[in-house]
């Protein structure tokens, strides 16, 4: 069978460098690693080679695989001197840099198991275009320059390459990376394997080590990316599949597990919008007080998607009245995108930086930006994710996958850190429950619960149409209701590619991105 090829992501450009190797016969593997390339260049508040990445691979016939590409904390940390400096760890600079990145493991990973026959130079070419003649600045950048400013605007090289003259960044405003371009560059001629064990990472410890950071060269040695078995449920649709520790997988896939089972119970939108913020929460408390480095677990993730766990949740829930939620949520900044290649190999992808421009870590030789995911650590040494040396740090990013009783599949995500299995949830029960368009089902006004950072409440928050069609609804079912604009960024990135069992494809992207979903014969969705 012939597949319809597609690519999806929140920058149009990136999803047409995709789609430009799926088109020239690419798998979705080398599409991923192209686009996520390009990615990094237009949204560098959102996502860097200095962050980390995962992937759920799901060629034809086969079982879907998952690439845990995470870094993990400094493995000389000092952890009581972190402890003796603050209550919290720090927001910015080299000291918060103190987790590897993972991402390019990943895409090292992904072309061994799903690669072709292109040459790294083709695949990186657009980035190192983008990242040597400029991007253009859009909304979404620029209100990530104007959130950050008090943050970072003392850090010298950030300011230097994502400033202008120590101003935030206007609409149209155009920025350059000289020094990222060559780090593609030389990542193209060298291997993606030097930016662990060559020349690029011995330049990287040392701007690391300038900049006081913990991580050191043999943090960049011992990193390796690892394939895993993802976590997976059944649902009365078909076979849903997410990423185990240390990802938020496990409580994307209980919401759909837990709302499968109420789903006949629901006979209007304000009821579908409660139960799913239900499930949410009650998914919520189970990642919250479980979820840590996998080889810190006490019990396998995979236990908590038993039919015993789901039912007690689902007795948990009231159909009229709301849980209350003092609950605090995580932050983050990431870019989820989707493929499908001329084999039928459909990949689900997602890397971030966490919060916007991550650490504000901009190392200066080989401009790349450094994450803050080690903000995910607590210094509470009674703590199941208190830092310690070594450890990997919890994660928001989860990129998801389903296989349907009737031969669909569908690679969906979105970025949002604490929104992500929200909007999931949200899009998938649209399409599926629901019989919406896969575009209407993540273009309508969306709801997110939770506190996100530089915020104080963990209120329900609904996009003004829905508030104003719900909110009194909602409210006197007791959930603490607010409303925040129409097409809003806080309710993240969406995206999904559906291949039916003909191979005709069907690909969405969210209009609160600057994205784009592409089919293949230049048809675009």
């Amino acid at each position: 069978m012939t597949y319809q090829t597609s690519f999806t992501a929140p920058h149009h450009k990136a999803a047409a460098a995709g789609q430009a190797i799926l088109d020239a016969g690419g798998t979705a593997s080398e599409a991923m690693v192209a686009a996520a390339a390009m990615v990094s260049v237009q949204y560098p508040h959102m996502n860097s080679i200095g962050g980390d990445g995962f992937w759920l691979i799901s060629k034809a016939g086969e079982k879907p695989v998952a690439i845990d590409a995470c870094g993990a904390a400094a493995v000389n940390i000092d952890v009581d001197s972190y402890r003796q400096q603050a209550d919290e760890l720090p927001e910015s600079g080299g000291s918060a840099a103190l987790t590897m990145a993972g991402t390019i493991s990943g895409w090292q990973t992904a072309l061994k198991l799903n690669g072709g026959n292109f040459p790294l130079s083709r695949l990186l070419q657009p980035a190192i275009d983008a990242a040597q003649q400029g991007i253009e600045v859009t909304q979404s950048l620029v209100d990530a320059s104007e959130k950050t400013l008090g943050r970072l605007q003392q850090l010298e090289t950030f300011a230097a390459t994502y400033l202008k003259q120590g101003k935030t960044l206007k609409i149209g405003d155009m920025i350059t990376n000289p020094a990222l371009a060559n780090t593609f560059k030389h990542l193209a001629d060298a291997g993606l394997e030097d930016f662990y064990r060559g020349q690029l990472a011995e330049q990287m410890a040392a701007d690391l080590k300038a900049a006081g950071s913990p991580i050191t060269l043999v943090d960049f040695n011992q990193h390796q990316a690892k394939v895993i078995t993802p976590l997976t449920t059944d649902i009365s649709k078909g076979h849903l599949y997410n990423l185990d520790a240390p990802t938020q997988g496990l409580a994307s896939l209980l919401i759909l597990a837990i709302y499968d089972r109420l789903a006949d119970k629901i006979s209007s939108e304000v009821e579908h919008i409660h139960l799913l913020v239900e499930a949410t929460k009650q998914a919520f408390i189970i990642r919250d007080q479980k979820i840590t480095d996998p080889d810190c677990l006490n019990q396998p993730l995979q236990d908590w998607l038993k039919d015993s766990v789901i039912d007690q949740c689902v007795n948990n829930i009231a159909l009229d009245k709301a849980l209350p939620w003092p609950h605090i949520a995580k932050p983050g900044d990431t870019v989820w995108m989707g493929a499908c290649d001329q084999y039928g190999t459909m990949v689900s992808f997602i890397q971030s930086i966490y919060w916007e421009f991550g650490s504000g870590v901009v190392l200066p030789n080989s401009g790349i930006t450094w994450n803050i995911r080690g903000k995910s650590f607590t210094l509470d040494a009674n703590h199941h994710n208190v830092l310690a040396q070594g450890k990997k740090p919890f994660h928001t990013l989860n990129p998801a996958y389903a296989e349907l009783h009737d031969g669909r599949r569908i690679v969906y995500g979105s970025m949002g850190g604490e929104g992500q299995p929200q909007t999931q949830a949200c899009l998938f029960s649209r399409y599926l429950y629901q019989g919406k368009s896969l575009s209407s089902a993540v273009a309508k006004p969306r709801w997110l619960l939770g506190r996100t950072w530089g915020d104080t409440t963990n209120n329900l928050r609904l996009e003004n149409q829905l508030y104003k069609q719900y909110g009194a609804t909602l409210k006197a079912l007791g959930h603490d209701v607010t409303a925040v604009a129409d097409n809003n960024e806080l309710m993240g990135h969406a995206g999904a590619i559906m291949l039916d069992k003909h191979g005709k494809a069907q690909a969405t992207s969210d209009p609160r991105s600057d994205g784009q979903s592409l089919l293949g014969d230049n048809h675009d969705n």
